[in-house]
Parts: C-alpha cells; sequence; structure tokens
C-alpha cells in the first residue's frame, strides 16, 4: 500500500515515468544515478531531469562524492518517504476540497447544455444568450446534474478512504523516524561520554606528568643548591690556603730582610 502511494506520488510530479524510481529508491542507502539509468534504461541526462522535478517537492534527497580519478561530481538518492506521503496527503485534501466545491455548485446551481456541440453552461450564462447555443443556435437544454453529483460523491468517498490509509502510513512513518532519532541521540550520548571521560583521563595524565616533572625539578634545585654550597666552601678553603700561603710567604721574606741587615 505504502509504495502505491509513493508511486502515485511521483507519478503525479514527473509522469508515469517516474513511478519506477519508487522500486529502486526505496531502500536505506543512496543509490548512484548511473546505476537508476541504466536500471530504468534512461540517459543520464533524463534521470537527472526526473529526479531534480521530484526533488524541487523534497520527496527524495541526495549526496554528492567526487571522482577523484575523472574529477567530476556524482550523486547519490534516496527516496524521503514521511515527506512523500505528506505531500501526497496534502495533495489529496486538496482534491477533496475541489470536489466539495463542484458537489456544492452542481446541487445549488442550474446548468444548460446544448445536445448537438455538448457546450455547458450556467443558468446565468444562458440567460445572457436567451438560452441558445452561440455556435448552432440550437436551444439549450436544463442538464441532469444526478450523475455527475453520484459521481463526485463516489470520487470524494475513494479519496477520502485514501486520506484515512495514508495517515497511518503517516503515522507508522514518524513513529519510525522518532525511533531513529532516539537512537541517533542515544549515540550522540554514548559518543559525547566517551569523550569527556577521555579527555578526564588525558587531563589526569597530564597533571601527573607536571607533578612528577615539579617533583623532578625540585629533586634537581636541591642537588644543585647542595653542589653550589660545596663548591662555595671549596672555594673559601682554597682562599683561605691562598692567604695562608702568601702569609707565609711574606713572614719568610722579612725573616730574610732581617738575616740580610744583620
Amino acid at each position: 500500500m505504502l509504495k502505491k502511494f509513493l508511486k502515485e506520488t511521483f507519478g503525479s510530479i514527473a509522469g508515469k515515468q517516474a513511478e519506477d524510481l519508487v522500486d529502486l529508491l526505496d531502500t536505506k542507502k543512496h543509490i548512484n544515478e548511473f546505476i537508476i539509468a541504466k536500471k530504468l534504461d534512461f540517459t543520464i541526462n533524463q534521470t537527472r531531469n526526473v529526479l531534480y522535478k521530484i526533488s524541487d517537492n523534497g520527496l527524495v534527497s541526495s549526496i554528492r562524492k567526487k571522482d577523484k580519478k575523472k574529477g567530476w561530481y556524482t550523486y547519490f538518492w534516496k527516496i524521503e518517504t514521511l515527506k512523500s506521503l505528506e505531500f501526497l496527503k496534502t495533495s489529496i485534501s486538496k482534491k477533496i476540497e475541489s470536489y466539495e466545491h463542484q458537489l456544492k455548485s452542481r446541487e445549488t446551481k442550474r446548468f444548460y447544455v446544448c445536445e448537438r456541440c455538448h457546450i455547458e453552461l450556467s443558468e446565468e450564462n444562458a440567460l445572457l444568450y436567451d438560452f441558445t447555443c452561440n455556435e448552432c443556435g440550437d436551444l439549450l437544454v436544463l442538464k441532469d446534474n444526478s450523475k455527475l453529483i453520484n459521481e463526485i460523491k463516489r470520487n470524494m468517498d475513494r479519496l477520502r478512504r485514501d486520506l484515512v490509509l495514508v495517515n497511518d502510513e503517516v503515522k507508522k512513518e514518524e513513529k519510525l523516524v522518532e525511533k531513529k532519532r532516539g537512537q541517533e541521540r542515544k549515540k550522540y550520548e554514548k559518543d559525547r561520554l566517551l569523550t569527556l571521560k577521555k579527555r578526564r583521563e588525558e587531563r589526569a595524565k597530564a597533571r601527573e606528568k607536571s607533578g612528577k616533572g615539579t617533583k623532578k625539578k625540585i629533586a634537581n634545585q636541591k642537588s644543585s643548591k647542595k653542589t653550589t654550597k660545596k663548591t662555595k666552601l671549596v672555594k673559601k678553603k682554597s682562599v683561605k690556603k691562598v692567604k695562608s700561603a702568601k702569609k707565609s710567604k711574606v713572614k719568610s721574606s722579612k725573616k730574610k730582610t732581617k738575616i740580610k741587615r744583620r
């Protein structure tokens, strides 16, 4: 039933040839336009023209991919089931509304017809021509609207039944879409939590690494302080030695001068 409605929708937009697209595009994945053209026995331009007409109403979606070798873009297509059903629902509602206007007009007004030329006129227009045919001059006859009224009512009943079925299909499709969205939300939430967990772990590792680095830095600073202290002590000792050596030299030189004077 769903495919019947979809084919009816596609056919109303792009002609009978577009009905076969439903069987090809009613899949979860997007289909390569060259494969579509081959299966429908169309040229690629014919295929694109049909698809573009349907796409203008939002009933199919497409993605494009660039051919790395040839450099051109190839389009991949997929049917939008819910949008197609909503389009059909609107179309049926408009037809019912149109039939309602026709029924009201046929039930409340009188129409006249020329039996030779089969020209129909409303009572106002027939009065303008004195109830004679403008083409052949024959007298206009009051038309019996009972058959037409019954036909309009039958068409309205059929469309109303179709509308009920389409509404059921729309509800089913909406549930599927909502379910899919729920799954996508869960997946998104799961991925988000995993990303946050990964970031927390990375931050913890970074803090741990920086903590080890600061400890090492402090240890290096302490060791450097010890070495500076040692070097200072060594310098002090060496200075003292130098001073004592100078003093001893001075004393020895003084003793030598005293001996020479004697």
